[in-house]
């Protein structure tokens, strides 16, 4: 009769008990799970990393947006502060690049862009934009002394020779590459010691940031963004995409 109680009174026990006395291993990956199906339901799901933020030069396109409202990204309008390659007037695709002279994905999509400008002629239009990192020491330099040289109508050529040479930016090549553009150097020099046009420098920086440009290269075209440094077929594909639209 005793070990009869004793079993009722075990079996007893075993009803009483709830979830939370089970075993502990069971209640934990009940609550990891029930945690993740929480987060969906209320936290709108896991966020991966934006690709805008690639800095990695590999090629990504976003498009851009010119709303107004408030939190929207918007490229700064094109002004006569700018370099402008080609004819804004008669161009039916506009490139904006914000770029930096020491960046080697920039060097290796100056070409693609040379290519454009040869290939479609007046269809297209390039404008260059200043958006020199932080950790490329030589690339705040050089866009000085390439708004030194714009001074005296020599930008894009400044630019070109900057992009051909990455590897020997310094002060004394931007000096020697002004006086082979024959360049008054008095003038160029005091421009270039004088940091005359960080102020230039600063704004492109802050448009280009505004806009989302958070590595280099990074080219609208006709407002679409393609983050880093796209082969030419790839640019090509995408201007011949907006001509045939007109």
């Amino acid at each position: 009769m005793e070990e009869t109680n004793n079993l009722q009174s075990g079996n007893a026990q075993k009803e009483e008990r709830g979830f939370f006395d089970g075993n502990p291993k069971m209640i934990f990956l009940f609550g990891v799970v029930t945690g993740i199906a929480l987060m969906a339901i209320f936290g709108g799901g896991i966020t991966l990393p934006s690709l805008a933020n690639n800095k990695t030069g590999d090629a990504v396109v976003r498009p851009a947006t010119t709303d107004t409202s408030a939190g929207a990204v918007v490229l700064a309008p094109i002004t006569e502060a700018d370099h402008v390659r080609g004819d804004l007037k008669k161009a039916k695709v506009v490139m904006v690049e914000y770029s930096d002279f020491e960046c080697p994905f920039c060097g290796k999509h100056n070409p693609s862009m040379l290519s454009a400008m040869e290939d479609f002629g007046d269809d297209v239009a390039w404008v260059y934009r200043h958006f020199p990192l932080s950790f490329h020491p030589e690339a705040n330099p050089a866009a000085l002394a390439s708004e030194c040289a714009s001074e005296q109508g020599k930008f894009w050529e400044f630019a070109d020779i900057m992009y051909a040479n990455q590897d020997g930016l310094n002060d004394d090549f931007y000096k020697s590459t002004a006086k082979s553009l024959k360049l008054n150097m008095t003038k160029f020099n005091d421009c270039y010691t004088s940091a005359k046009y960080q102020s230039v420098i600063d704004n492109d920086m802050a448009t280009g940031s505004t806009a989302g440009v958070s590595g280099t290269p990074a080219t609208f075209i006709n407002g679409q963004l393609v983050s880093g440094a796209v082969p030419y077929a790839t640019l090509k594909d995408a201007i011949s995409s907006f001509l045939s639209q007109n």
